[in-house]
């Protein structure tokens, strides 16, 4: 029997979580606790609804023909994905099973390299990284935990040759100056499974889910980056990678 999953809710037409049209299921539960998070009522871990992978399959195939003709398919997005590892696992595998195209969205904050973490990848297409920062004390103090775990895990990515986007957030006073661009250049340069950086300009869409909960918004004033801080940002990063996108 498949695993159960506890999911906050899923979106059908995905167009900015991985390639082509997508069917993304939100996890529920995140141990990052990001400034700018867009999800905020994704972290609770008993949050959200039981949900069965059949019943996720079965919403999904109805979309099936365009998620294929896009090159699109499945992303487990969150909250944090990883989190439910047996869940996200079956559904994957599902997913194979009728021809739907796979892709993890993750914080890479893996706790344990237990086998169902590669069982896990391997019925993965691709891999989308957050990178938040590369600083391990920048990092602490603008997600709540180190950065080591998730280092960890982009390096056993590239040690499978696992097809991996790096996705960073370019936000204003944290990670919109050069010397952090070139510190992530220099990190992912040697990776041979880095397919793409994608650059990601901080917005506040999300602000509102803050203050429905009663929380004070941590990046309040902060305003999205301008282009031109998002040209030089790519500009520092194609120094080391070719394929740069915002």
């Amino acid at each position: 029997m498949s695993a159960i999953g506890r999911i906050h809710s899923y979106e059908t037409c995905g167009t900015v979580d991985g390639p082509g049209i997508r069917f993304i299921v939100f996890t529920q539960g995140c141990l990052m606790r990001c400034m700018y998070c867009h999800n905020r009522d994704t972290w609770d871990v008993h949050g959200g609804k039981e949900v069965t992978v059949e019943e996720i399959i079965d919403e999904a195939k109805s979309y099936r023909h365009f998620m294929n003709a896009s090159g699109g398919g499945i992303t487990c997005s969150g909250g944090e994905a990883m989190l439910q590892p047996e869940f996200v696992r079956d559904l994957f595998k599902a997913a194979h099973d009728v021809g739907i195209h796979t892709c993890l969205d993750t914080n890479g904050y893996i706790r344990k390299y237990t086998p169902v973490i590669d069982e896990v990848l391997d019925v993965t297409d691709l891999v989308m990284l957050d990178i938040k920062h590369m600083k391990d004390e920048i990092h602490h103090d603008f997600v709540g935990v180190s950065n080591k775990r998730t280092l960890e895990f982009a390096e056993y990515l590239n040690k499978r040759g696992q097809d991996t986007w790096i996705r960073y957030v370019v936000v204003p006073g944290y990670t919109d100056d050069d010397e952090s661009a070139h510190l992530l250049g220099q990190f992912i340069r040697p990776m041979l499974n880095i397919s793409k950086v994608e650059l990601l300009p901080y917005h506040k869409l999300g602000a509102h889910k803050w203050e429905a909960l009663g929380i004070k918004y941590p990046l309040e004033g902060v305003n999205p980056p301008p282009k031109e801080t998002m040209d030089r940002i790519q500009n520092v990063l194609l120094q080391y990678k070719d394929n740069v996108k915002y």
